[in-house]
């Protein structure tokens, strides 16, 4: 529709006086768009869920409240526990957790000081519970479980932490959890704590083999896969995969096998798919009890020039080749094996955003068990958008060779940029509790939507 430009011009010159709205009333909001995550946690029973975790307490702020606020406290995108202070008497905030009035920081503080582990595993069983409560109702016909560690690192001497391998941050002390991911629905299925100090490979056996009981008790005749790198390259893990069923795939270390450099160099003919190229041979482990397939793969990528260059000269390019061994107990082509294998990447976009906009790596206390309630709450709302996404829409694609999410998901900070954070107005016209908005049709459309599951 055209307008004049007179219609649509105005000068405006006036500040508007600032007025703060009395505590006491409490109707005004910045985070109206939460309402749809009161809506999910109502359906969902979280309150409940969450206070069965913990031992009974007296008092308003429960050590079981305080999980509830923390994961709020993410969701909304605040890092440091006294943040909080910033969205004190925010109406929504406080129905969401059902308070009139939130507790000072030292509060929260001593709360997740006092959490004791029985406490930490009976909320990990409920992340689990969760998410496998979705897979469930998507009646899957396979799943794809991928193992991983990701470094969380401290300034601060936290307890159980340690000095460890740290590429970003070099000497400091820091937690490296074992993290077990699905692919499909792009969410954290468990994870295993541990110190800075450890291995990849440590723990990691039992670690599987639980996640795969977990997964086989909801879903007794389900496909499972899996994907691993390099650190997890050992025969009791591989016999144990597939002992239980489990299809894998797994890097094997060269630093470790220099045969297999042999037989690559004495390789004369290779096989091209797309953007790299393979072949099969017959080697194992000496020592190795069973033999499984083997696929080398090598792929040519651009190598880092450190020399000065002068910018409006032509600029050389040089090519390597990059190579890689795969051990998989799968059936398929060579092709499909390394599409799948390759894509186990898909992980790190899960850690990077449950770091970047769901705050995992911050390190709030001084307590061990503090310190794992806080990474397990940043699990339980990365699941918990997904779950939002996953319950309101449907699939956007089938299964791919490199296992993509069914669901093209959109990050937390998206959704709190477009719909979260809010301002609105709480009024009770006629008896009738309303939540106002600003008149964006598209707002009010997708948070309807969000709402409707």
């Amino acid at each position: 529709m055209k307008c004049k430009r007179s219609e649509i011009i105005r000068h405006f010159h006036k500040i508007p006086d600032l007025e703060i709205e009395n505590a006491q009333r409490k109707s005004l909001t910045s985070y109206a768009g939460l309402i749809i995550f009161q809506n999910l946690f109502q359906k969902l029973g979280m309150t409940e869920r969450l206070r069965n975790c913990f031992p009974a307490e007296s008092g308003a702020f429960s050590l079981s409240w305080t999980a509830l606020w923390l994961v709020v406290h993410l969701l909304i995108g605040y890092r440091r526990l006294r943040d909080l202070e910033y969205y004190r008497n925010d109406p929504i905030v406080e129905r969401i957790l059902g308070v009139t009035e939130l507790p000072d920081v030292s509060t929260v503080s001593r709360n997740l000081n006092a959490v004791d582990p029985g406490s930490v595993d009976r909320v990990r069983d409920l992340n689990r519970e969760l998410v496998l409560n979705r897979l469930v109702k998507e009646v899957l016909r396979r799943v794809t479980i991928d193992f991983d560690g990701s470094v969380l690192s401290t300034k601060r001497h936290a307890e159980g932490s340690a000095v460890g391998f740290n590429k970003l941050h070099k000497g400091r002390r820091s937690y490296y959890p074992l993290f077990c991911t699905i692919s499909q629905t792009s969410q954290f299925l468990d994870l295993l704590h541990r110190p800075g100090n450890v291995h990849d490979s440590n723990g990691a056996e039992e670690f599987v083999i639980k996640s795969i009981d977990a997964i086989r008790g909801k879903m007794p005749g389900i496909a499972l896969e899996s994907r691993l790198d390099s650190a997890f390259f050992q025969e009791s893990l591989f016999d144990t995969l597939n002992a239980r069923g489990v299809e894998f795939t797994g890097s094997v270390p060269f630093h470790r096998f220099a045969e297999l450099k042999g037989l690559i160099e004495n390789r004369k003919r290779w096989k091209q798919s797309g953007p790299f190229w393979y072949f099969e041979a017959e080697w194992s482990p000496g020592i190795w009890a069973q033999d499984f397939r083997l696929i080398f793969v090598r792929t040519l990528r651009k190598v880092q020039v450190k020399e000065p260059l002068q910018l409006d000269l032509f600029e050389p390019v040089s090519l390597e080749y990059e190579y890689q061994v795969i051990m998989t107990n799968k059936t398929q082509s060579a092709k499909k094996i390394v599409e799948f294998h390759h894509g186990r990447g898909s992980q790190e976009k899960i850690f990077a955003e449950a770091k970047s906009h769901l705050q995992m790596d911050n390190i709030p206390v001084r307590s061990l068990n503090g310190n794992k309630l806080y990474c397990i709450a940043s699990m339980l709302a990365h699941n918990l958008n997904h779950e939002l996404q996953m319950a309101t829409q449907s699939r956007d694609r089938g299964t791919t060779e490199n296992r993509s999410s069914l669901w093209i998901f959109r990050s937390i900070n998206t959704l709190r940029q477009n719909l979260i954070q809010r301002a609105g107005r709480l009024i009770i016209p006629q008896r009738r509790l309303t939540l106002v908005i600003g008149s964006n049709e598209k707002v009010r459309d997708e948070i309807l939507s969000l709402m409707a599951s």
